[in-house]
């Protein structure tokens, strides 16, 4: 690749300080927008729970869904931050159980739900509390229900949209005969992971994930949720705010991201994700170099047959070619080798691990704005503690990135970069849906007998 197309890739790609501070500034104008209920690109929808004490103990279970795989867990929690156990049941949905119709889906649910009773030994008449988490958009008016705006991730499940999950959920349980079982908390994995670190960190209020998707959920006084007025007044408390963020769209985009988007199944929705998320960032990857194969920059002009299929390149592929430092780029030559390319020369190895490098740098400056964004909506002076619990295959696993949005963090805010700490929260998923479980049964009695 030419020092001129490299240099034009750059620029295409970069996000500036500048422009950091212009997603910061849009970022705080549409959350604000969505805690007034105007319209705008971040829903910003109330959880109707709080943070927990850390205090809630008992044994919960906990359903996750929000990919393809399914985990009941069961939870033992200890009280003072600590969880004793989780035993998982792990089971693979198929494209046939997501992409059918709603009966088909949550039958599946249930019965794994009564195959891990079995396995565990749960007597059929003990009261058990169940926390849900359903990581797709949900409209909430109290914690254990919320219908389905929009499916993403692939899911496309008849009868869903605009019904409540929670309500699916209990009738393909009675159909098993697990009239015993009672979801007390319905919530998406942002809710899920926040909970798992704020269980044991108070200074937690932030959760974040970056993986197949991407989202965050935040601490958000209850005052300040102006679409809330009517309901609760100025009632004080907080309460988990989710976000939605990956259908940010005030971000400069490339005429690759046009192309992804127009392609994509929700063309003009979830811009954020498919800038950020792995579900995305090899495709993004793919279309730059098949538009440098077309201008002969590559593969001497010519298409391997692999990179002319759509989303043929993944998180793992693009991982192991920003992480190869050889001088021949021998892992880049694995990896296109699995994809069933031969023929590349050192030169075009190379190439193609910068364009990997850069996509994915985009992405973690895009990530640390929006995560400053939050911050600095909570506490504008950044004069206290935030953890941010965060999670995701991107974040964990592709090469360089954590450090790129730490290192970002730091450059932008300087010293008081030191008051936003990330924190990996692995399974907040599937243990943090317990814990909701657990908080929202605490909350409602403290909200019937008074705090």
């Amino acid at each position: 690749m030419t020092k001129r197309a490299l240099a034009a890739l750059e620029r295409d790609f970069a996000v500036s300080d500048r422009e950091m501070k212009a997603i910061i500034r849009r970022f705080h104008r549409e959350m604000d927008r969505g805690l007034s209920l105007r319209p705008g690109s971040l829903k910003m929808l109330p959880a109707y729970l709080d943070r927990p004490a850390g205090s809630e103990k008992g044994r919960f279970i906990a359903l996750d869904l929000g990919g393809t795989n399914f985990r009941v867990l069961g939870v033992d929690l200890i009280g003072h931050g600590i969880i004793s156990s989780a035993h998982v049941l792990k089971c693979v949905l198929h494209k046939k159980d997501i992409t059918s119709t709603d009966k088909k889906l949550f039958a599946f649910l249930a019965r794994s739900v009564k195959k891990f009773f079995i396995k565990e030994g749960i007597p059929p008449l003990s009261r058990i509390n169940l926390g849900f988490t359903f990581s797709f958009p949900l409209e909430q008016e109290d914690a254990a229900s919320g219908r389905l705006t929009a499916w993403t991730k692939g899911f496309t499940a008849s009868g869903v949209k605009g019904h409540d999950v929670a309500a699916l959920l209990k009738e393909a349980l009675l159909d098993e005969g697990l009239s015993n079982v009672k979801v007390s908390a319905l919530i998406n994995d942002t809710v899920g992971t926040l909970a798992a670190r704020s269980y044991s960190d108070r200074s937690c209020d932030i959760a974040v994930i970056i993986g197949t998707g991407c989202n965050a959920c935040y601490v958000e006084k209850i005052f300040r949720i102006k679409r809330l007025a009517g309901r609760f007044g100025l009632r004080p408390g907080s309460m988990i705010i989710n976000i939605e963020w990956g259908n940010f769209n005030k971000l400069k985009t490339t005429r690759y991201d046009k192309k992804l988007d127009s392609a994509s199944s929700n063309p003009r929705r979830q811009i954020m994700e498919k800038m950020v998320s792995g579900l995305y960032l090899g495709e993004i990857c793919r279309l730059v170099m098949m538009d440098l194969i077309s201008c002969g920059e590559l593969f001497g002009g010519k298409a391997p047959k692999a990179l002319k299929k759509t989303m043929s390149l993944k998180g793992e592929h693009i991982s192991a070619m920003i992480a190869d430092g050889s001088p021949d780029r021998s892992g880049v030559r694995r990896a296109l080798r699995g994809l069933g390319i031969s023929g590349s020369t050192p030169t075009d190895r190379k190439a193609i691990a910068r364009i990997c490098k850069i996509v994915s740098t985009r992405a973690a400056r895009i990530s640390a704005a929006a995560i400053i964004a939050v911050a600095t909506k909570i506490d504008g002076s950044l004069s206290v503690k935030h953890t941010v619990a965060i999670d995701g295959s991107v974040y964990e696993k592709l090469s360089g990135f954590s450090d790129c949005v730490k290192k970002t963090i730091k450059e932008f805010l300087g010293g008081k970069a030191g008051n936003i700490r990330l924190a990996l929260t692995k399974d907040g998923s599937g243990a943090g849906a317990a814990i909701m479980a657990a908080s929202a049964a605490r909350q409602k009695m403290e909200d019937r007998y008074g705090r």
